[in-house]
């Protein structure tokens, strides 16, 4: 399985967010086949089992990816403990980028 640093991560989607502005081919690639994008930028294949979709810039649309069902009842404690939250509105944390 392929590893990943967050220095990795963070200059591969610069490289590709850069070429995916200039290059329509690479971008139609990024939509069509994300993996394939990302090995053309890095070198590096994604992690198996991790699924990454790019779309179009289409306005003020956010992806946001709920987090498991949990299926036991948790105290109000446990609720306090996994209710966190990000105030990232740019996309580029590790709320928004999944790493």
């Amino acid at each position: 399985m392929t590893t990943w640093t967050e220095n990795e991560v963070n200059e591969t989607l610069g490289k590709l967010f850069k070429q995916a502005a200039t290059n329509i081919e690479f971008r139609k690639l990024c939509l069509s086949d994300p993996g394939a994008a990302i090995k053309q930028v890095s070198g590096k294949e994604i992690p198996s089992g991790l699924k990454i979709k790019f779309v179009e810039n289409e306005g003020a649309d956010r992806t946001l990816v709920l987090p498991d069902l949990l299926t036991e009842d948790l105290s109000d404690e446990d609720l306090d403990n996994v209710a966190g939250g990000s105030n990232c509105m740019n996309g580029n944390c590790k709320f928004c980028t999944g790493y």
